[in-house]
């Protein structure tokens, strides 16, 4: 058999070939004929159906109105993601701990859980109460599914009207969503949280259970939470004994329970009743004439001084029982008496302060917000203030708001170059330009000290040394590139702190040695605290022992060995370097008189918040202020009201108790005149007054007093760093809304996250 030759191999493959192209042309043309003939079939069937005019015009919108329902119905479904998470099987159950608190001297202070709450049934209520309510808050309430459209409407027109108070949109249900799982922040995300959660609710509650759980759990002001605690409250009576008066008056205060309180602004408590009796008759609930008598008889409230309450403190309190119940350490118990380290009296003086400063100088500086923590060195939580006003917003700015901390985040880097064992106090650093790659932080006005020793680095608050010092640290591991040296030393400033106490995520950014990242103010309490107890990690509590319902004690914080995260050495530097933060640097304001104190301030960029950290050896305090919506202050500085608070906080809590000293410095003058003068030695009983022998109504008076002498005496020859110029507070301006107050500088130390000025021949930043 002859093989074919390459030339006939060649003609049999071009045929081949020729072959294809024309099955493949010929295959495209019957598909193209096909195709036509199928498409004008489809043609003469449509036509069938084809509209024109006004029909053509309802079919499209139809269609349209399909397509865009169903993307709107997809992008609703991902938006009710986060408010579905936070519900759950027994979110019911999430609150029945009865849990009764008590301050540190075993006074009864506060409830929270189901005992605050259930103690009356919705067929017990008074139909009044329930009419008063239902025309006030959400007259449609039992018509509407959890969003009242037509409500909302109505709020919006007769709010558009003004020539009186206005009207709130949100449904009862609503509001219940909000209080059960979401905070008073104004934010889009929230309300969009609320109103699916509301939805929710309505799908798996009924209309009477939704109403009974708002009457019990809504805050009514003075501490007080649900319609039956405050009746007894106001009026000390049960609420099922109520008139129609003090029915008015209790509904009256839902929405705004601290503007409306009425053993604080009884006019107003009274006019805004006022309102409610007329919105009954509007419902038609009642007559006109039912409402004579109330209206010319109003509700009186008890005689009542305005009582000390820990709110935040308290809330935050449940909040940690609760997961401490959730990890099995309070067995199955759910009836708890809970002990703390709550002091009243120092919680007062902290609310008083932070009321007053806001009230003097809040609209000079631009700030509406301000929290604060005290803890003992160990951690225990003396006294919180989580906002300016408790009834306008729950949202605890102490605990649940991160904010930048600038400056005041740099002890966490020093620690981190004195743990290392490259860097001493006295070590000499170098103030210079330095880049890590395109990113070069700057000293305000662009100047820098040279060559200076590393406490004076801290004390002037110096941007760039923070940076060099997390390239030294890298460096010292071996690693010779400059950005990755800087990387590894951050990784190492992070761990540290961490585990002094930063809970939050500290992302890694270049900028982060000089306080870019976010952290909260218990976090930066508990950070410090670990300078004032000699090293160990001092984790907030706020139970000190947890007894059962039948008295036994089941937990003691005593029985919690602590952990050491600095050495006694690195922790004696760096109490020498704060203190000289707050004697010869930025702090000055924080200066108590005759007691060792350290601290440092922080300011960020744009003035945004404004932080002082102090300490002493008995009392670790953190204040912030800023504003909720992240806008600039005007030119507020962490020297300056933030240092103030905690000067005038602190100030009276050191009176009458044992000053300790800070480890590693020389004791105060006040404690080396007590051991001189053979006073007590011993560390102080716990469970003893924090002023003295005093009880704590004798010590309010005589503090109030020493207050109007002080306000006299303190006439400062000099203004304070970062103080206006030429006086030690900001004078009002008289400005109109919405203006910004000129507060000029004084000339002494500015503190601002991206920069530092010359001052003294050296360079300061904060």
């Amino acid at each position: 058999m002859r093989l074919p030759t390459l030339t006939e191999i060649k003609v049999r493959l071009e045929r081949a070939a020729l072959a294809f192209d024309a099955w493949v042309n010929a295959s495209l043309y019957d598909g193209g004929q096909s195709t036509g003939e199928a498409y004008e079939r489809f043609q003469r069937v449509m036509s069938r159906f084809a509209v024109r005019g006004w029909k053509r015009v309802a079919l499209d919108l139809t269609s349209e109105g399909v397509t865009i329902g169903t993307g709107g119905a997809v992008l609703m479904l991902a938006l009710a993601q986060p408010a579905f998470q936070l519900t759950s099987e027994n979110w019911l159950k999430q609150q029945d701990l009865a849990v009764t608190f008590l301050d540190r001297y075993g006074t009864e202070v506060g409830r929270r859980g189901i005992k605050h709450d259930d103690s009356l049934k919705l067929d017990d209520f008074p139909d009044i109460m329930i009419k008063a309510l239902v025309s006030t808050e959400d007259r449609r309430f039992y018509e509407h599914w959890g969003i009242d459209p037509i409500g909302t409407l109505r709020a919006l027109v007769n709010n558009s009207r003004g020539g009186g108070g206005t009207q709130g949109g949100s449904s009862i249900t609503q509001q219940l969503a909000k209080n059960l799982f979401l905070t008073n922040e104004r934010s889009l995300e929230r309300k969009i949280n609320e109103a699916f959660l509301a939805l929710w609710l309505e799908s798996h509650l009924t209309k009477n259970e939704i109403l009974k759980l708002y009457l019990d759990r809504a805050y009514m002001g003075g501490g007080t939470f649900g319609a039956v605690a405050a009746a007894d409250y106001y009026f000390g009576k049960p609420l099922k004994d109520i008139s129609l008066a003090e029915a008015a008056m209790l509904a009256g205060l839902f929405k705004a329970p601290t503007k409306y309180a009425p053993h604080v602004n009884l006019p107003a408590a009274r006019a805004r009743a006022a309102d409610v009796l007329h919105n009954m008759v509007e419902a038609g609930f009642v007559t006109e004439g039912q409402i004579q008598t109330a209206l010319r008889n109003p509700a009186t409230p008890v005689t009542r001084t305005r009582d000390i309450t820990a709110d935040y403190y308290l809330d935050w309190a449940f909040g940690e029982i609760k997961a401490m119940a959730d990890a099995g350490k309070l067995r199955s118990d759910r009836v708890l008496t809970v002990k703390t380290p709550l002091d009243l009296a120092i919680q007062k003086r902290a609310d008083e302060v932070v009321a007053d400063i806001l009230r003097k100088s809040g609209d000079a500086y631009d700030v509406d917000e301000a929290a604060m923590v005290i803890l003992d060195p160990d951690g225990a939580l003396r006294a919180m203030v989580g906002g300016a006003d408790y009834g306008e917003s729950q949202f605890n700015r102490a605990t649940d708001a991160l904010r930048q901390p600038g400056s005041s985040f740099k002890p966490y880097v020093y620690s981190a170059a004195l743990a290392s064992g490259l860097f001493k106090p006295d070590t000499t650093v170098v103030d210079s330009p330095v880049c890590i790659g395109n990113w070069c932080p700057q000293n305000y006005g662009r100047s820098y000290a040279g060559r200076v020793p590393m406490w004076l680095a801290v004390a002037k608050s110096i941007n760039t040394i923070p940076i060099k010092i997390s390239i030294s640290l890298g460096k010292a591991m071996g690693i010779s590139h400059e950005a990755r040296a800087a990387k590894a030393g951050r990784a190492k400033i992070t761990e540290l702190a961490h585990k002094m106490g930063i809970t939050s995520n500290l992302i890694d950014t270049v900028s982060m040695p000089i306080g870019s990242d976010e952290v909260t103010v218990i976090d930066q309490a508990a950070g410090y605290a670990v300078f004032a107890n000699g090293g160990f990690r001092a984790k907030p509590y706020a139970a000190i022992e947890v007894k059962n319902s039948s008295g036994e004690v089941i937990y003691r914080h005593a029985d919690e060995a602590p952990e050491r995260v600095l050495s006694p050495q690195v922790v004696a530097d760096m109490n020498f370097m704060l203190n000289k933060v707050v004697e010869e640097g930025t702090g000055k304001r924080a200066q108590l008189e005759g007691v060792k104190v350290a601290g440092k301030s922080g300011t960020t960029n744009a003035y945004r918040d404004a932080w002082f950290v102090g300490y002493t050896g008995n009392y670790v305090g953190a204040v912030w202020f800023g504003n909720d919506d992240h806008t600039s202050t005007n030119k507020l500085t962490g020297g300056s009201l933030p240092a103030q608070t905690w000067h005038d906080i602190m100030e009276p809590a050191h009176q009458g108790i044992e000053i300790k000293g800070l480890p590693g410095l020389k004791d105060s003058p006040r404690a080396a005149q007590q051991q001189a003068s053979g006073g007590p030695t011993a560390p102080i009983d716990p469970n003893a007054s924090a002023y003295g022998k005093l009880s704590r109504r004798s010590f309010e008076v005589i503090s109030g007093l020493n207050g109007l002498f002080r306000t006299v005496e303190r006439a400062p020859a000099e203004p304070a760093p970062d103080a206006p110029s030429g006086t030690g507070e900001p004078r009002k301006t008289g400005r109109k809304p919405g203006d910004r107050a000129a507060v000029p500088p004084s000339g002494q130390l500015r503190e601002l996250a991206e920069g530092s000025r010359p001052v003294g021949g050296f360079t300061e930043v904060r």
